[in-house]
This record gives structure tokens, C-alpha cells and sequence, in this order.
């Protein structure tokens, strides 16, 4: 049996292995909560993107289980040619309002949400000006648009408008940035952003998939949060965070939505989301809508954990949000750094190259609305006991 040319892939890992960069995959044997069971023990659950605790809220489960008996599980095939569900109308309908949008289109993750959009707006004539610390999905979309992508400053409004200056197109010209940036925890300037947007002609578009259930009124995202609505061409979000279930959506103008009906590729080529995730999202935007208590709550819990962890002499880096890095710098620490805590019952990954720049690596702390006062003060104390125990802290 030969290798098929692929021995080097072996070399690959191993080196990854050597840097610490490796990463091991945990495997939950519970649902998405607070707390979470792994190899058959309860660990204080510091690792999911689940901002309001709604991933195991039993009002989503049955929806899910509701939508399952009349609708079964599978679409079938693309919207485009089989059909489509009342159901995944209800949730685009439902979500436009609670963005205040005029239209809203789902695909099944916020990722292809990305890979529909700015190909379908920009193409190899065009120019896409890009925050250098865009997530993952921004930056494959760009690549698939074949357009020229201009990278400016994190965060850099001056050098924005630099980069718009320097590179004159008579082509399609798109600002793209992340609304709240996952690994920081820092917020876009968006107004300003906008504003620059603006005045040189160009279309504006944030990926808010840190800022659903987090940022604005109720949680309704970045653009509400800077009283921005109709100001901003594309926004896009994602159900798999703070909605506890899964997809993706594209709010804006009904032009824009039906042009991403006719155009956009993961919407053509690629099946729906299924009956029981549309129906617990619809779900999640109803809990939303009725009240802000949860939202409130995430606040309040990272206000908590951000105030004690710098206490103890942590370094929380740039973050304005429930994002809370404790930055460690070299990606081996980080990894002892989580194996410690992991072994004392708490569940919190090291997080290094390439998802952040190399001497940067930290462990992600991501706290919920499902996290009790008391849980927190347990994860506190855990970071507390590893980081003298490293020396990372003082005693």
C-alpha cells in the first residue's frame, strides 16, 4: 500500500505537535451548557460562543421537535428548486423585523453566508477594502470574488481612507469588517466607518456573528448598537452563536436580499437549513424580542470575570465585549496553561497560530447567560491557581 504522496502530511503534524500548535479536539458526551460532561466528567464550560445560554433552552427543543413532526428533518434539496418551508420564510420574515431591515435571506452558517455575499456584490474588476484582522470567512469570500483585496489597519478609520485614496478602481468598491472581532473581543468603529463609506461611494458590509444576542437593543447587533439602520448595505449575522442552534443571514434592502436569491451560490448549490434548526431560531428571535434580561445578564457576568481576572494581575487584552482573552503570549503556555485548568474541572482552550498572530496566544474565556455567580467564581479560582502555579501571576 503506497502513501500517495501524502507521507509529508505526517511531517506537518508532528511539527505542529512540536510548536504546540496542535490542536485536540474534546469530545462532550452532554448537551451545550454551562456545564458540559466530558470523558465522563463535569467541566465548567468557559469554551462555547453560546452568549445567552439558549443552545439547550428547552423552548428550542421544542420547536425543533414540533417542526420535526410536521415538517420531518431534510429539505430535500436547494430552495431554488425544491421549494422552500413556510418555516424558513416565518424566520427571514421574523428576522428582518428584529433587525429592522427591510429584507433578511438565510443559508446554513454564517461562514456561507460570507462565501454568498461578497462574491455576489464584487468581482475581478472591483476592489474589496478589508480590516486585517477579518475573520476566516471574510477572507476565503474575498479570495473567491477574485477581486483586488486591499488590507487596512485593524480598526484604522485614518488609514481607511488612505487606502480608498490610494487605490482609484472605476470598478465596485467594498468596506468590509467584522463587527465585533472573535479572538479581542474589540468593537468596530462602525459609524466611522460608515461615514467614510459615505463620502467616497463605497458599499459598507459588517459579518455581526460576535454581535448577534450581544451588542444593541436586546441584542439586535452592531448596526443597532451605533443607530445605524439603513445606513449599512449589508449586514451579516449568524445563528450559531448567541440563537443557540445554527445558520447563517444576510440582512439589507430587499434588492440586495432577492439579488443573493438569484446569485448567491451556497443559496443555489447547497441544501437549506434544516426544518428543526429553522424553528429553533425562530424560536431564539422570539426570546429576544420578549426580553433583554439574558443579554443583560452576559454583561453583567463578563463585567464580573474581566474585573477579577485583571485584579488578579491577568492581562484581558483590548476586549470591549463577554470576549475575555487572557493573553499568555507563546502558544506552549497557553496549551499548559489549558491542560491545568481542564485537569481542576474547567473547560477553557489555548488559542494560538495561525487564529492569531504568532506570540499572541491566549485562552479564550467565553462566559454565558447560563453561568451562575457561583460558576464563575469557580473558573475565577481555577485561573487564579494556574496562573501562579506558571507564574504568570504573582502570589
Amino acid at each position: 500500500m503506497t502513501d500517495n504522496g501524502v507521507t509529508w502530511l505526517d511531517e506537518e503534524l508532528a511539527r505542529l505537535q512540536e510548536a504546540g500548535l496542535y490542536n485536540t479536539i474534546r469530545t462532550l458526551e452532554s448537551p451545550m451548557d454551562a456545564w458540559v460532561v466530558i470523558n465522563g466528567q463535569r467541566k465548567l464550560n468557559f469554551c462555547a460562543n453560546n452568549y445567552l445560554g439558549l443552545a439547550n433552552h428547552p423552548r428550542l427543543c421544542e420547536a425543533a421537535k414540533a417542526a420535526i413532526d410536521r415538517y420531518g428533518i431534510g429539505p430535500g434539496a436547494v430552495r431554488s428548486i425544491a421549494g422552500t418551508t413556510a418555516l424558513h420564510i416565518e424566520l427571514e420574515e421574523k428576522l428582518a423585523a428584529f433587525k429592522k431591515a427591510e429584507a433578511c435571506i438565510t443559508f446554513q452558517s454564517g461562514f456561507m453566508a460570507n462565501l454568498a455575499t461578497i462574491p455576489a456584490l464584487v468581482g475581478k474588476d472591483d476592489l474589496i477594502i478589508s480590516d486585517e484582522l477579518n475573520h476566516a470567512s471574510i477572507i476565503d469570500a474575498c479570495r473567491l470574488s477574485r477581486a483586488q483585496v486591499i488590507r487596512y489597519r485593524h480598526n484604522d478609520v485614518t488609514d481607511l481612507r488612505a487606502k480608498i485614496a490610494e487605490n482609484p478602481t472605476n470598478g465596485h468598491r467594498l468596506i468590509v469588517t467584522d463587527g465585533v472581532f472573535s479572538m479581542d473581543g474589540d468593537i468596530a468603529p462602525l459609524d466611522e466607518i460608515v461615514a467614510v463609506a459615505e463620502a467616497t461611494g463605497c458599499l459598507t458590509m459588517v459579518d455581526d456573528a460576535h454581535g448577534e444576542g450581544v451588542l444593541g437593543e436586546g441584542g439586535r447587533g452592531i448596526v443597532d448598537h451605533f443607530h445605524l439602520h439603513g445606513r449599512v448595505d449589508v449586514e451579516v449575522g449568524t445563528m450559531s452563536k448567541a440563537f443557540g442552534a445554527v445558520g447563517g443571514m444576510v440582512a439589507g434592502r430587499r434588492t440586495l436580499v432577492e439579488w443573493l436569491r438569484q446569485r448567491g451560490r451556497p443559496f443555489l448549490f447547497s441544501s437549506a437549513m434544516t426544518a428543526p434548526d429553522v424553528a429553533a431560531c425562530i424560536e431564539a428571535t422570539a426570546m429576544l424580542q420578549e426580553s433583554s434580561e439574558r443579554v443583560e445578564r452576559l454583561w453583567s457576568n463578563a463585567a464580573l470575570l474581566k474585573a477579577e481576572l485583571q485584579r488578579m494581575g491577568f492581562d484581558t487584552g483590548l476586549s470591549q465585549t463577554p470576549i475575555v482573552p487572557v493573553m499568555l503570549g507563546e502558544a506552549r503556555l497557553a496549551q499548559e496553561f489549558s491542560r491545568r485548568l481542564f485537569a481542576v474541572g474547567v473547560f477553557a482552550m489555548a488559542i494560538g497560530f495561525p487564529t492569531v498572530p504568532a506570540g499572541k496566544a491566549r485562552i479564550r474565556v467565553m462566559n454565558s447567560a447560563a453561568h451562575s455567580r457561583d460558576d464563575l467564581e469557580v473558573g475565577l479560582a481555577a485561573f487564579e491557581k494556574i496562573g501562579r502555579e506558571l507564574g504568570v501571576i504573582g502570589d
